[in-house]
């Protein structure tokens, strides 16, 4: 097992030295696997939607809630945010201020 173990590391050895040559590069994807855990818990309840656009509505609502906790807001108060503002923006007119990483 030690050398399936070893031989496994030097079949890898170029992915793993990536990660020593550029130092922003994360060893590890512990923070996406965090951020999609409720949903994986719970994606057996979303089985059952009763239509596509409610499901398509759940995950826009989801990815929305999501990007807050990504860019360190509060998701009930940006999307208290969202629905205060929203309604005052013309059709035309830019989001941008809006966004998560802007707010």
């Amino acid at each position: 097992l030690l050398g399936k173990a070893i031989q496994y590391n030097l079949n890898q050895w170029e992915k793993l030295t990536v990660y020593l040559q550029n130092g922003q590069i994360n060893i590890d994807n512990n923070r996406a696997e965090r951020a999609i855990k409720p949903f994986v818990i719970g994606r057996k309840n979303w089985l059952f939607a009763n239509t596509g656009n409610g499901a398509k509505s759940s995950a826009i609502l989801y990815s929305i809630i999501e990007t807050a906790k990504a860019n360190g807001l509060i998701p009930y108060d940006y999307l208290v945010t969202l629905f205060e503002e929203l309604p005052k923006r013309q059709a035309n007119e830019s989001l941008d201020d809006l966004l998560p990483w802007n707010v």
